[in-house]
């Protein structure tokens, strides 16, 4: 059996597994299944999990003889206080503006919130939203499910397969744009496509009329969200070459701006 006795490195690389293992299972587990897949013994996980209960780094689902668990409050502090270390609004929307003034497209940034994304930053030069003749709200709609345009299918491109198939059992929004992928087996086939290539091309999925490119923004192996390029379906380039370089080179200074000693950079 394996001992975690003492409080020693090897006990905390025990309790680091348990925590990500939640993450790669997703959902609440009983102490077997972590079992199997951490290699530790159930009395090593229970024990862990028991801890775990005190500070809220796990919540028990349910008791008695198939008792399981899920991570708690304690572990959203956690992800919280991460994510307090990725870069400011400043630094990020400086390469939103920098990719909109190269394109002259409108460009987005969006998070990743559990299943579901949200735009948290944007760069539309002069452009005036109001032309665009739809109502914002509707919009937000629209862009909410990752099943719906570039931007939310190069996430769904990057989670675990246990998300994706929540996402692709959701119904299409209502009102989106012509293009949208509406076949299930079409949209795993584009997720495949997109998580070789690196990005996404829509074709008019959110909105009538708007073309988009789409690039992942990775932190640590792990999605944190998508950069959006839009472009009018009539402005839209049939060699998309150098948009998508563009779009992909911005991608890449968020992911590394992301990774990078943030505390001291930002004091820079």
């Amino acid at each position: 059996m394996t001992s975690t006795k003492g409080t020693g490195t090897a006990h905390g690389k025990r309790v680091f597994l348990v925590q990500r293992t939640f993450a790669d299972l997703e959902g609440s587990q009983g102490p077997s299944a972590i079992a199997r897949a951490t290699g530790l013994d159930v009395a090593t996980v229970y024990r862990i999990l028991q801890d775990g209960l005190a500070d809220g780094t796990f919540v028990q689902v349910k008791a008695g003889a198939r008792s399981s668990y899920s991570l708690g409050p304690g572990a959203f502090r956690l992800s919280m206080q991460a994510l307090a270390q990725t870069p400011g609004p400043d630094t990020t929307h400086a390469v939103l503006d920098q990719l909109q003034r190269s394109t002259d497209g409108l460009v987005a940034y969006y998070a990743v919130v559990g299943h579901r994304r949200i735009c948290t930053d944007y760069a539309i030069g002069s452009f005036d939203p109001l032309s665009i003749g739809i109502d914002p709200f509707q919009l937000v709609k629209y862009s909410r499910s990752l099943r719906t345009g570039a931007s939310g299918r190069v996430i769904l491109a990057h989670m675990p397969p246990s998300i994706q198939a929540q996402v692709l059992a959701e119904p299409v929004p209502e009102g989106v744009g012509p293009g949208v992928i509406r076949d299930n087996n079409l949209l795993i086939e584009s997720l495949t496509s997109i998580h070789d290539l690196g990005y996404a091309i829509g074709r008019q999925e959110c909105m009538n009329g708007w073309d988009s490119v789409a690039v992942p923004v990775i932190w640590g192996g792990t999605i944190q969200g998508s950069l959006l390029l839009w472009i009018p379906a009539e402005k839209m380039p049939k060699d998309t070459s150098q948009l998508v370089a563009a779009t992909l080179t911005a991608g890449e200074t968020l992911s590394q701006l992301a990774t990078a000693p943030w505390c001291s950079a930002s004091a820079a």
